[in-house]
């Protein structure tokens, strides 16, 4: 019988236990004060294990969106309008209340396990001739499920125990 997208999650949530997680953020609107705008800001809303193109967390899974580094706003001169709006981004959450330099995702989109499991898909899952499958890049491949939670859960776990040579070469 083929494994279900549901217990593979389960088996990985299980296998990640003791590898640190990232924090989930969503775009926030402070309230005024004395009728004063403030700047929207980006909040942290929950935390998730970050294994490629998913986001698994405790009780959730979601495709990810755009991955940040929260950083102080500070004057800078820009050579291309995408580096400003990504400071702009870096800003919003450090105002939100991610500490400097921390990793956060934004933009992140639920993927329905249900609706996989019944043989649909959802987000980079779907099921191919009763196969699991992840598309592991919007242009890239499909590739069995199973065999991509082994390969991301291996690498997170080299790099907590500091053998991932990507990692400690940098």
């Amino acid at each position: 019988m083929t494994a279900r997208a549901t217990s593979l999650i389960d088996a990985a949530r299980a296998r990640l236990t003791g590898i640190p997680r990232e924090r989930l953020g969503e775009w926030a609107t402070p309230r005024k004060v004395l009728g004063i705008g403030r700047a929207p800001r980006i909040v942290p809303v929950g935390d998730a294990w970050h294994l490629g193109v998913l986001l698994i967390g405790t009780d959730t899974l979601a495709a990810t969106g755009d991955v940040l580094r929260a950083r102080a706003e500070v004057i800078r001169g820009f050579t291309a309008e995408s580096q400003r709006a990504r400071a702009a981004l870096a800003a919003a959450a450090r105002r939100g209340g991610f500490a400097e330099g921390e990793t956060l995702h934004l933009g992140w989109e639920p993927v329905d396990l249900a609706v996989v499991d019944a043989g649909g898909s959802s987000g980079p899952l779907s099921v191919v001739a009763g196969i699991p499958q992840i598309r592991w890049s919007k242009g890239g491949g499909i590739r069995p499920f199973s065999d991509y939670l082994d390969e991301q859960i291996a690498l997170r776990e080299s790099d907590v125990k500091g053998q991932n040579p990507e990692i400690s070469a940098n």
